[in-house]
């Protein structure tokens, strides 16, 4: 299967090319274009790919420019750093989107789903209306305090006071710059979705960190990471190689 890659960051196509290899080594990067003025003269032109990945914002437009200058009919999975709130409602409208930095989990569950789906027409006009409405709107606003019990009292834990999030033994907790556990009632995946992602990051399935929680970063095997915490944890925090770079990316952001 041959695909397109259109985004204008470097490290995030090749972290893209290399998690579509790690699931089928079938799937060939046919081309990579890095901006709106590229793609609308490539999508001008005859190619051979069936799938498509495009980020939103592109280095001169919103990637939306293109559909409104040619047509493009081949299915496409967008990447963007827009929240998950928005992905949801992003994937009513029955159009797939990947948020960054991609999860190879949800990538090969979008890869399925494109394998899968029935024969349909490209891009609907309406949809993009759809997205671009919800791209217009107010900024998100970040979780500020975390309701959790403590004993036999109900505690506001301020989120700027949590170092990291981690699962133990099938529990999340919240962990305090004071080394302090606290039970959450949240999955980890709902936490995530109500952080600030300049300030939190989900390292692998188990760690959330906040950035000025970070004492050292290691390198490890086979291009991982060793991530090392203040507070200290008492587990080894490994950041695979397909989140590595992702990872180097938000830290020197």
């Amino acid at each position: 299967m041959k695909v397109i890659i259109v985004e204008d960051e470097l490290a995030a196509s090749e972290n893209l090319a290399y998690l579509l290899q790690s699931i089928d080594n079938d799937i060939e990067v046919e081309k990579v274009l890095e901006s709106v003025k590229d793609a609308l003269e490539f999508f001008a032109m005859p190619y051979d790919a069936t799938l498509i990945f495009m980020d939103i914002h592109l280095a001169d437009g919103l990637s939306f420019e293109i559909f409104e200058k040619v047509e493009v009919n081949t299915p496409i999975i967008f990447t963007t750093a827009y929240d998950q709130y928005a992905l949801k409602a992003f994937k009513v409208n029955s159009i797939d989107y990947l948020l960054k930095p991609i999860d190879e989990d949800e990538l090969n569950e979008a890869i399925n789903k494109f394998k899968n789906r029935t024969p349909e027409k490209g891009i609907d006009q309406q949809q993009i209306e759809g997205l671009l409405s919800l791209i217009g709107d107010s900024k998100k606003k970040y979780r500020e305090t975390f309701l959790v019990s403590h004993r036999d009292e109900l505690i506001p834990l301020k989120t700027r006071n949590i170092a990291y999030f981690k699962i133990d033994t099938g529990v999340v907790k919240g962990i305090t710059v004071d080394n302090q556990p606290y039970v959450m009632d949240q999955k980890l995946e709902e936490i995530e979705e109500e952080l600030d992602p300049s300030i939190f990051h989900r390292v692998n399935r188990q760690f959330i960190v906040r950035k000025d929680a970070l004492e050292s970063i290691k390198f490890y095997f086979n291009g991982k990471l060793i991530v090392t915490l203040s507070p200290a944890c008492d587990e080894k925090i490994v950041v695979s190689k397909a989140k590595a770079t992702p990872f180097k990316n938000w830290v020197n952001s």
